[in-house]
């Protein structure tokens, strides 16, 4: 019979972790991964069974391994805080890894909500998704080493995508909305600034146009109304602040190796100075 691990990832999560772990009661054992949290997060944890691993992860790639080396079952099933399980979708994943000729990773839709709001058209573009493989057998699964939606890579074979939805409570107004776009770039532009491979303002500007379009019409965000088109906005930003952020924190970096530079020079000066007055 195969084993089932439950995996989350939280900083300062206290607010909805207690009903996301509940969910995932049907796994045989929990694992939450606890990163500088300086709130309830760890303590909600262990009273609801879960085993934590504590530490200091700014790179999203590091954390998600760090539990995955950590849950001892043959499955693993991985949410968010903001994420939670249907007893439909419970039901399903069960079945699916009893099956004798279960895949090794599977795609699970998603129902993101914005409020109260179910938005299922126009996500894409890394501001949201509307299918995530969080359902896969232990060492199938790897992240690159990135601080936001690292990229992922898969060995075995693909078993298709379930039927039943994550809920996901991926906002919870515009301001939020916004604020974590305002989020997500940062990250990202600190990515960028780290790896050399900054985009040319134009280039960003065709992607974004293009993402936006990607999401408002290929992905039918135009059926969402307001929102659609807000989601569509966003995704199409991303790579745009991305980018500038990117080349702000280069710049930033740039001025404060010339300013040691200088200091190092200045105080070379004022070191020689003194010793020919000694002298």
């Amino acid at each position: 019979m195969s084993v089932l691990s439950g995996l989350v990832c939280v900083h300062n999560e206290e607010a909805r972790l207690a009903e996301c772990l509940a969910r995932l009661a049907f796994c045989d054992e929990i694992v939450v991964v606890a990163d500088r949290c300086t709130d309830h997060s760890e303590a909600i944890a262990r009273k609801m069974g879960a085993r934590v691993v504590s530490g200091i992860f700014p790179v999203e790639g590091l954390r998600k391994e760090a539990g995955v080396a950590a849950c001892r079952g043959d499955w693993i099933v991985e949410l968010d805080a903001d994420e939670a399980v249907t007893p439909a979708l419970a039901r399903e994943i069960r079945e699916t890894i009893a099956r004798a000729d279960a895949g090794d990773w599977y795609q699970v839709p998603v129902d993101n909500f914005v409020g109260a709001q179910l938005v299922r058209h126009g996500w894409g573009g890394s501001f949201g998704a509307s299918s995530v493989a969080r359902l896969f057998r232990k060492g199938v699964k790897r992240w690159k080493k990135e601080r936001v939606h690292p990229g992922t890579t898969f060995a075995g074979v693909y078993g298709g995508r379930l039927d039943n939805a994550i809920l996901h409570k991926v906002d919870d107004d515009i301001v939020d909305m916004v604020q974590r776009l305002n989020r997500y770039t940062t990250l990202r532009g600190q990515d960028l600034a780290d790896s050399g491979k900054i985009k040319g303002l134009w280039d960003d500007l065709f992607r974004g146009v293009r993402r936006f379009c990607k999401c408002y019409v290929s992905r039918k965000g135009y059926k969402e109304g307001d929102m659609g088109f807000l989601i569509a906005v966003m995704a199409g930003l991303y790579p745009l602040l991305s980018n500038l952020k990117a080349r702000e924190i280069r710049a930033l970096n740039g001025q404060s190796v010339q300013a040691m530079r200088s200091g190092a020079v200045i105080g070379l000066d004022l070191d020689d100075a003194r010793l020919g007055h000694s002298a």
